[in-house]
């Protein structure tokens, strides 16, 4: 696979490049997808649109940030470049931080839980990166180590790892999963979300490993770390939550009897 170069094309003189448009196609439509299924969640859409108009921004800052802060020994000298990210350099890691931030701030406006809004958007999230990711293709970047692979990305005549690609397979189907799961097996608040942060965080870890411009943390890169991290928390997330779910579920079972005695008696 070979890029045909980062712009899509130029409009008075101003290049589009195929990242922004990727990444907005991919806000358009989990945004929209996500609308739609706010009912299922109990989530006002109304609500759920001051959310979007926080998350964006939100997503793209801590994104944008965390990258920067990474990587700050080429930025400290290039300053002009910290705000170019039409060049892409935007973290998933980072916007996961500050989208979540904002949707604890909104549901504490609104004075809602914010878990039933954290299932909604993990569940559509990985659409929008599986879209998004092709804008490392379009951009030769965050690609893996040379391989001799038939579906290798060709930069500059050497073939490499297409991470790019894989993430964006486990994400689509990570997305058609997380569709199914939380239309038809979700028991409670935050199952969802949890889901999402384990089973990306797998994926995570292991393309990561595959590449080649990772900062290090040790014997791990950063994002291996992270993706540790994020696994842990949405494990104890499913624990915690599962737990008093079942609590919940043995008080609603205990209280039956004594309802029915008491209206027998009256």
């Amino acid at each position: 696979m070979v890029s045909p170069g980062s712009v899509a094309f130029t409009i008075f003189g101003l290049d589009i490049a195929w990242y922004g448009i990727l990444i907005a196609t991919g806000f358009l439509l989990a945004g929209g997808i996500a609308y739609q299924r706010c009912p299922l969640h109990k989530v006002d859409q109304d609500h759920f649109l001051t959310f979007v108009i926080w998350l964006v921004p939100s997503i793209i800052v801590g994104a944008r940030a965390y990258y920067v802060l990474f990587r700050w020994d080429y930025y400290k000298e290039n300053v002009d470049q910290i705000l170019n990210i039409r060049g892409g350099g935007l973290a998933i890691h980072g916007g996961i931080i500050f989208g979540v931030l904002a949707a604890v701030l909104v549901c504490r406006y609104y004075k809602e839980k914010p878990l039933p809004l954290l299932d909604l958007v993990f569940t559509v999230l990985p659409l929008g990166q599986a879209i998004g990711r092709w804008g490392n293709f379009f951009n030769e970047e965050a690609h893996g180590m040379i391989t001799d692979s038939p579906i290798a990305q060709i930069i500059d005549g050497v073939p490499y790892e297409p991470t790019f690609l894989y993430e964006s397979v486990w994400c689509f189907l990570l997305f058609i999963f997380l569709m199914y799961y939380d239309t038809k097996k979700r028991k409670f608040d935050g199952s969802t979300a949890s889901l999402y942060l384990m089973l990306y965080s797998v994926e995570r870890f292991f393309v990561e490993g595959l590449r080649t411009d990772s900062l290090m943390i040790g014997i791990l890169r950063q994002a291996q770390v992270f993706s540790i991290v994020l696994f842990l928390v949405g494990a104890a997330l499913m624990l915690i939550q599962g737990k008093r779910n079942r609590k919940v579920k043995t008080e609603e079972v205990s209280a039956e009897p004594a309802e029915d005695n008491k209206s027998g008696e009256e």
